[in-house]
C-alpha cells in the first residue's frame, strides 16, 4: 500500500513537472534562480489594478490522502468573503527528507491535528515541500477562501502556506521552496485583488494570540506566524526569506498575462455560507508549529 501511494505521488509531480508553473518564470530576486522572461510592466494608474496570477501546480488532495476516507467524512468546509493575508509557518519537522516520503509526512501532521489536537481537519490550507511542490492540505477548493485552523485569531481571510521542516536560525531554506511559497502567495492573494507588497487590517477573534478579541491589527500581506502569534514559527531563517518571498510573489503578479482592471474585487465574491466571526469565527485554536 505505501509503495502504491508513493508511485501515485510520484505521478502526480510528474504532471506538474510537465505542465510546469507558469508562475515560476517571474522572480524578482536573483538569489531565488533565474531572472524574470518578461520585466515587470509599468501601470499608469496602480491603484486601478488587481492582478489575476497563474495558478501554481498542485497536488490535489485525492494524491496523496488515501486515509481521512477510511477515517469518516470530514466536515463541511467554512469560508470567508475572501483571503486578504497569507501566512507563512514551517512544520517543525525533519528537513532531510525524500520526496516518496512526503505523503507520510503530511498524513503524521493530518493524524497530529485531527487526533492529539481534536481538530476537524489538518490546519494548513497548503503544505510546500523541500523539492518546491505544493500539495492542497485542509479540503474545501484550493480556488476558494477556505477558513483554516492555522493562526489563531485570524483565520478568517486568510490563506495558511507551512513550510515542510525546520527553519530555525543558521538552516538554509531551499530556493525550490521559496521560489514556491512565492508562487502560491502571489496567486491566492490575487484571486481577491491583493497585492503582495501591501498590507492589510484584520480583526481578531479571540485572545489566544498577540491581540485580544475585537482588537483590529495590521499585517503585511505575506506574514509569518510569528507576526501573529507568540510563537517561534516560521523559524529565523525562513521569517527572514519573507521581504523576498513578498517581492517575488509580486514579480509574479505583475507578470501575469491577464491583468484585471477596475476597482472592484475579481473573482471571488462573498459566499453566501460564509459565517462571520462572532458566528464562529476560528474552528479551533490553531496548530504549534514550533
Amino acid at each position: 500500500m505505501l509503495v502504491e501511494r508513493r508511485l501515485m505521488l510520484r505521478r502526480a509531480a510528474q504532471v506538474a513537472l510537465a505542465g510546469g508553473v507558469t508562475a515560476a518564470t517571474a522572480w524578482a530576486a536573483a538569489e531565488f534562480g533565474s531572472r524574470p522572461k518578461q520585466a515587470p510592466r509599468a501601470w499608469a494608474d496602480p491603484a486601478a489594478v488587481r492582478w489575476v496570477a497563474n495558478q501554481p501546480a498542485i497536488v490535489r488532495r485525492a494524491d496523496w490522502d488515501t486515509v481521512a476516507p477510511h477515517k469518516g467524512p470530514l466536515p463541511a468546509p467554512r469560508y470567508a468573503s475572501g483571503v486578504r493575508a497569507a501566512f507563512v509557518h514551517h512544520t517543525d519537522s525533519g528537513n532531510e527528507y525524500g520526496a516518496g516520503e512526503v505523503p507520510d509526512i503530511i498524513w503524521s501532521i493530518f493524524d497530529d491535528h485531527t487526533g492529539r489536537q481534536g481538530w476537524d481537519d489538518i490546519g494548513y490550507n497548503f503544505l510546500v515541500d523541500r523539492f518546491g511542490t505544493v500539495y492542497e492540505g485542509r479540503h474545501g477548493g484550493i480556488d476558494q477562501p477556505v477558513i483554516g485552523a492555522h493562526v489563531s485569531g485570524f483565520n478568517v481571510g486568510t490563506v495558511g502556506i507551512a513550510a515542510i521542516g525546520t527553519f530555525t536560525e543558521g538552516t538554509e531554506v531551499p530556493a525550490a521552496m521559496l521560489r514556491a511559497i512565492s508562487g502560491l502567495a502571489a496567486w491566492k492573494l490575487s484571486l481577491g485583488g491583493v497585492d503582495a507588497l501591501s498590507t492589510t487590517t484584520l480583526t481578531c477573534c479571540d485572545s489566544l494570540s498577540r491581540y485580544r478579541a475585537g482588537s483590529r491589527a495590521t499585517f503585511a500581506a505575506v506574514s509569518g506566524h510569528t507576526d501573529a502569534d507568540c510563537t517561534y514559527c516560521p523559524g529565523s531563517s525562513l521569517y527572514a526569506a519573507l521581504p523576498r518571498i513578498r517581492q517575488a510573489a509580486a514579480a509574479v503578479q505583475r507578470a501575469t498575462t491577464h491583468p484585471v482592471f477596475g476597482p472592484q474585487r475579481p473573482m471571488l465574491l462573498a459566499r453566501p455560507d460564509a459565517r462571520p466571526c462572532s458566528a464562529g469565527g476560528d474552528s479551533a485554536p490553531p496548530p504549534s508549529c514550533g
